[in-house]
């Protein structure tokens, strides 16, 4: 098993839920911790350790952002307008990394960084190879020409464990997708239930 689907089944394995809804996880199995205790009667966890959590879920599903990164885009979010759970998933949606992955052009978050990074990906028909990038509403993201006959392209093209949300418009056989709008939380496919609200009171306590 390579190490990037070793970590990622690590973290499903220690939240205890299969948070990017994959056939493969060993969750789907067998939903308790891994080893000799893991079965052991939980006890009660405090109301740090479910903000915690709910931090470690929420910043795992994107695979490829640091604590660092995680939290000045929590920042961000603070100091922005409106309400700061629906900031911060607004901003982690608008990532280049994070709409490559809704649009189904790589089967993983881990893949979606990698693709951008190696400079499959154009936004407005200009190359971005940096998976931070903020998409704005309005712009296109699309597969370079040269790329798009690659075979984890076709793998998740394929798929049929997600499907592309309605705030990206699909365009060009497949291979565009245009960012409609920034979503709210109730607009991302998540897999398992997120709860950003948590995640605001882990950084503000």
């Amino acid at each position: 098993m390579s190490k990037r689907h070793s970590a990622k089944y690590k973290l499903d394995r220690a939240m205890g839920e299969n948070l990017w809804g994959r056939s493969k996880s060993p969750v789907n199995k067998r939903s308790y911790g891994p080893g000799q205790h893991g079965q052991r009667r939980k006890s009660k966890v405090s109301d740090f350790g479910l903000q915690l959590k709910a931090k470690q879920k929420l910043k795992g599903y994107y695979a490829n952002i640091t604590e660092k990164q995680f939290s000045a885009i929590y920042d961000e979010a603070a100091r922005r307008k409106g309400n700061t759970s629906e900031n911060l998933i607004g901003l982690l949606e608008s990532r280049l990394d994070a709409i490559v992955y809704r649009a189904k052009f790589v089967p993983t978050p881990w893949a979606a960084r990698q693709f951008v990074s190696h400079g499959h990906v154009t936004v407005d028909g200009k190359k971005v190879d940096i998976a931070s990038y903020r998409v704005k509403p309005g712009q296109v993201v699309e597969v370079k020409e040269k790329s798009r006959n690659m075979a984890l392209v076709l793998e998740a093209q394929q798929s049929s464990e997600r499907d592309i949300p309605d705030y990206l418009e699909l365009g060009d056989r497949g291979f565009s997708v245009r960012y409609v709008r920034v979503p709210e939380l109730a607009d991302v496919p998540f897999p398992v239930k997120m709860e950003p609200n948590l995640v605001v009171e882990y950084y503000s306590s």
